[in-house]
C-alpha cells in the first residue's frame, strides 16, 4: 500500500514511522530542511522536500497512485488544499488533520468533504476524548478503547501492597478464575516486556491489562486499586483542550479551572457557568495548597507549556491531589514522565496518530494502534483458511516469546484469549507484540 504523508512534524513523523515499521511504501513531504533530514535519517521512507499544496511536489511524489494522502502539517489551510489537489490527481482516500472544529460543524461554508477529505481528525477532540476516559478512572495510567469500547487497555502501576507482586502470570489468573483479562504488556524500568505466564509482577511495573469493559472495577479489585467515583477536579489551562475537558466534566464532577490570564480568565467564567474559574499561577505552591488539593481526585495540567505542566503536577503530587495528569507535545518525555511518578501523559500528538492509523487498513490486517508510553503494537489479524493459528489450541502453538494473543472477535462474539482457545478463519484476532516479531506473527496468520 502507497501512503502519501504531508507534514513531517511530530505528528508526521510518528505516523510515518508506526507505518514504515509495518511494511507500508511509505512517502514524506516536508517543506522543512531540517525535518526532512529527520525523516530521512531515521525512517524507511522516500522524502520529497517541498510545500504540500503544491501540484508539482504532488506530482513529484507520485499522489496520483497514493492508497492514501494523510495531510498533518500545522496549518489547516494547506492541508485543505494539499487534500483537495490530491483528490483531483487521483489519491484514493484522503485524511487530513484539522485544529479548527467549526469546519465539521453543520452549517459550515468550509465543509472538508467539499475537498475530497474521507476522514477528518481533530487532535484537541482526540485528546479531550482520552483525559475524560482517565479522569473517570484514576487509578489508571492509560486506557485505549477496542472493539467500539467492548474491550479496554488499563495501564496501571503496581505499587507497594499490589497483591498480585512477586506472583507469576498463570497463578494470578488461576485465582481469578471468574475474571476473563490477559496482561499484554509491562513497562519495567526502560524496558518493554511481553508477559508470559511464568512471568513474575514486581513493584513499580507498569502494567497493561486487556479486560471487558464490563470487569474493569474487578480488575482493579485484583490488584489492589480503590475504585471511587471522581467528584472534585482541577484543571490548569484554558486553552482549547482545557475548555473542553471542563465543558464535558462540569455537568457531572465538581470542575476548578485555573488560567493565568485574568481577561481570558474572565472569559471562561461567562462561558463554563458551571465550572469555577480561577485566576491563578500553577506554579505558585501558596496558591496551590489554598486550594485544598488533599481533596482532588484528579489535577490536570493543560497548560501549552510542557514544563509549566510537569512542574505544576508534581507539586499536585506533593499537595495530595490522587490522580496527576498533564499533556505534552513532544513524544520523546512521556516515558520519562511516567518513571519520575506522573499518573498518566497525554500527547494530543498521539492521539492523532493512533485515530489515523485506526483508519488505514490493508487487505490481510489492520494497525489498531501505537502506544505512546510503551514499545508493543496492537494489531489485528484476520487468519486465511488453513493458516497454523487455525489448527490447534493457542497452548500448543509455539508463538513468538515478544507477542501474545489478547482477544478474539468470532462473528460480532468479543472474548478475552486462553491456553484453550481456538481460532477459526471467520475470526479477528487482537495480537499484542513487540515490532521485531510482527512478521513472525503474520507468519501463523498465512
Amino acid at each position: 500500500m502507497k501512503i502519501v504523508v504531508i507534514g513531517a512534524g511530530e505528528v508526521g513523523f510518528q505516523l510515518s514511522k508506526g507505518l514504515s515499521e509495518e511494511d507500508f511504501d511509505i512517502t514524506i513531504i516536508e517543506i522543512s530542511k531540517e525535518r526532512v533530514q529527520r525523516a530521512s535519517e531515521n525512517l524507511d521512507v522516500i522524502t520529497v522536500r517541498g510545500d504540500g499544496a503544491s501540484p508539482d511536489i504532488l506530482r513529484e511524489a507520485d499522489v496520483e497512485k497514493a492508497d492514501i494522502v494523510v495531510a498533518v502539517t500545522r496549518v489547516d489551510e494547506v492541508n485543505l488544499i494539499a487534500s483537495q489537489l490530491s483528490h483531483e490527481l487521483g489519491a484514493n482516500k484522503i485524511i487530513a488533520r484539522l485544529r479548527n472544529t467549526e469546519y465539521s460543524e453543520k452549517g459550515s461554508l468550509i465543509r472538508p468533504e467539499r475537498f475530497g477529505i474521507d476522514k477528518v481528525i481533530h487532535p484537541e477532540m482526540a485528546a479531550t476524548a482520552e483525559i475524560n476516559r482517565l479522569v473517570r478512572q484514576t487509578s489508571a495510567t492509560s486506557i485505549v478503547d477496542f472493539e467500539g469500547g467492548r474491550l479496554q487497555l488499563i495501564g496501571i502501576r503496581l505499587d507497594s501492597g499490589c497483591p498480585i507482586i512477586e506472583q507469576s502470570l498463570d497463578a494470578v489468573q488461576s485465582r481469578n478464575g471468574s475474571l476473563a483479562f490477559n496482561a499484554v504488556g509491562i513497562i519495567r524500568g526502560k524496558d518493554t516486556i511481553v508477559p508470559h505466564g511464568k512471568t513474575e509482577f514486581e513493584i513499580n511495573d507498569i502494567c497493561y491489562f486487556l479486560v471487558r469493559k464490563e470487569q474493569v472495577e474487578n480488575l482493579m479489585y485484583m490488584v489492589g486499586k480503590p475504585v471511587r467515583e471522581t467528584r472534585n477536579v482541577m484543571i490548569l489551562g484554558g486553552g482549547k483542550i482545557g475548555r473542553a475537558v471542563a465543558y464535558d466534566l462540569q455537568e457531572e464532577i465538581n470542575v476548578r479551572l485555573v488560567d493565568k490570564n485574568r481577561d481570558k480568565a474572565q472569559m471562561l467564567a461567562s462561558e463554563l457557568n458551571k465550572t469555577l474559574v480561577l485566576n491563578g499561577d500553577g506554579t505558585d505552591i501558596e496558591f496551590l495548597r489554598l486550594e485544598n488539593l488533599e481533596e482532588l481526585d484528579s489535577y490536570i495540567a493543560l497548560t501549552e507549556n510542557e514544563q509549566t505542566n510537569l512542574l505544576s503536577a508534581l507539586l499536585a503530587k506533593h499537595l495530595g491531589a490522587r490522580q496527576t495528569m498533564i499533556h505534552v507535545s513532544t513524544t520523546e518525555y512521556i516515558p520519562a514522565m511516567k518513571m519520575i511518578g506522573l499518573d498518566a501523559v497525554v500527547s494530543k500528538n498521539m492521539c492523532t496518530v493512533n485515530e489515523i492509523l485506526e483508519y488505514i487498513k490493508s487487505d490481510e490486517k489492520l494497525v489498531v494502534t501505537n502506544f505512546e508510553d510503551i514499545d508493543v503494537e496492537a494489531i489485528e489479524f484476520s487468519p486465511e483458511p488453513g493458516s497454523k493459528i487455525t489448527q490447534k489450541p493457542l497452548g500448543e502453538i509455539s508463538f513468538p516469546t515478544a507477542s501474545v494473543i489478547g482477544a478474539i472477535n468470532h462473528r460480532g462474539h468479543v472474548s478475552i484469549a486462553h491456553g484453550d482457545t481456538e481460532i477459526t478463519d471467520e475470526d479477528t484476532v487482537l495480537v499484542f507484540s513487540l515490532p521485531d516479531s510482527i512478521p513472525k506473527v503474520e507468519k501463523l496468520f498465512n
